[in-house]
């Protein structure tokens, strides 16, 4: 007769059936997500929906969470209540900057956007004129240049009835704006809980993380969370300090060259210098089609203004704020921002970088451990005393 524990072998699975069988669930659910990818895709859209207080609030403590520390430990360390401090504090110097911009800013940007439709018309009537008085100077005749009067004039046309559909839009923004209070005050409060809990989230998470994995595993994630965590918070905080010194850098150059609606294009270009890269081109070109039709020379100007303000950024001030946060070399920073701005829009051209970098690193540790290994450097020789290992 078969003992208990021979027919206990008939319902255990070895590894490789495991793996197998695992390898077969992947597969059903990989075939049946594909077939039904709509009503996935619509799922997940509502659940995403549902959470986005809470994601926005993660997002708000997450960029506030750098000078909470700070005011906690440099400016409240012998205060009893120093992180109930130092969230107040920190929240309401957010609050008074907020405030300030939008006083500040934001009216006149309206106004400028305001006017610009407004006289849209009268500017491509002066810009008509420009062209044709440099037709007449230059002595420029031929079906090419008719072809490129033909152009600039259909562009101008798109462009008034582009200003002119988005007047609406912008109050059908203003309408969602209020109707999404309700969301940002769930975001705003729930940022303020995950600060006062950091203490003890923290802790619990590390726990449940011991608890689940092998002590290496844990250590080793945590370790990767730790340099992910350095390499995003470096590298957002110093663009957003960057970009802010170049918008404001840029609406002082503006006024100083008579370049009309400085504020709107000082906020354009600072917007978009967030982006690595192609920021400075994101931002100038939209700003460049607005001031050919105001006035062809302070576009002029403007062109030559926003070259030599992107190279000091780029050469002296990106530098010395960044650093090497990212520790990327240029064309993976391509790479990350095409990848990223195509899989995931304005967000992923922002974030692609640094998450790039972190994935990265994890490669160049993952070879440099399998080069080792093997008794391998990166050229393929063995490992000598003189030799060290490539990087990839």
């Amino acid at each position: 007769m078969p003992d208990r524990d021979e027919k206990k072998k008939w319902y255990i699975l070895d590894g490789h059936a495991l793996s197998t069988l695992l390898v077969v669930l992947l597969a059903i659910l990989f075939y049946v997500g594909l077939t039904n990818f709509g009503v996935i895709s619509g799922r997940v859209k509502m659940f995403l929906g549902v959470i986005s207080p809470f994601i926005a609030g993660f997002c708000i403590a997450y960029l506030l969470n750098t000078p909470v520390c700070f005011f906690a430990r440099k400016v409240y360390k012998d205060v009893r209540f120093k992180w109930v401090l130092s969230i107040v504090t920190v929240y309401l110097i957010a609050l008074a900057v907020i405030v300030i911009l939008l006083n500040m800013v934001l009216p006149q940007v309206a106004q400028g956007v305001v006017d610009l439709a407004g006289n849209i018309d009268t500017y491509t009537r002066q810009l008509n004129q420009f062209v044709w008085r440099i037709e007449e100077y230059f002595h420029l005749e031929g079906e090419g240049f008719e072809e490129l009067i033909g152009y600039l004039q259909d562009f101008t046309k798109g462009l008034m009835e582009l200003l002119t559909q988005s007047l609406p839009r912008l109050l059908e923004a203003g309408v969602a704006i209020g109707s999404g209070v309700v969301t940002g005050v769930t975001a705003l409060i729930a940022s303020i809980y995950m600060l006062a809990g950091k203490a003890r989230l923290v802790p619990q998470l590390k726990k449940m993380l011991y608890a689940l994995f092998p002590k290496r595993r844990a250590d080793k994630f945590l370790e990767v969370l730790s340099h992910a965590n350095q390499v995003f918070v470096g590298f957002i905080n110093g663009k957003i300090i960057d970009s802010a010194i170049i918008g404001v850098l840029c609406f002082i150059l503006c006024v100083i060259f008579r370049i009309p609606y400085s504020m709107l294009m000082s906020v354009v270009i600072g917007v978009t210098n967030v982006i690595p890269f192609f920021g400075p081109i994101i931002g100038a070109v939209p700003c460049l089609m607005i001031l050919v039709l105001v006035d062809p020379l302070a576009a002029l100007r403007f062109l030559v203004m926003v070259v030599a303000l992107q190279q000091f950024d780029g050469n002296i001030l990106g530098p010395k704020i960044l650093g090497d946060s990212t520790g990327l070399s240029a064309i993976w920073v391509l790479v990350s921002i095409i990848v990223g701005g195509g899989l995931f829009g304005f967000p992923g051209m922002i974030l692609g970088v640094p998450t790039f970098a972190v994935l990265y690193d994890l490669m160049r540790q993952w070879v440099n451990k399998r080069l080792a290994a093997k008794g391998l450097n990166g050229n393929g020789a063995p490992v000598t005393p003189a030799s060290g290992q490539g990087e990839p």
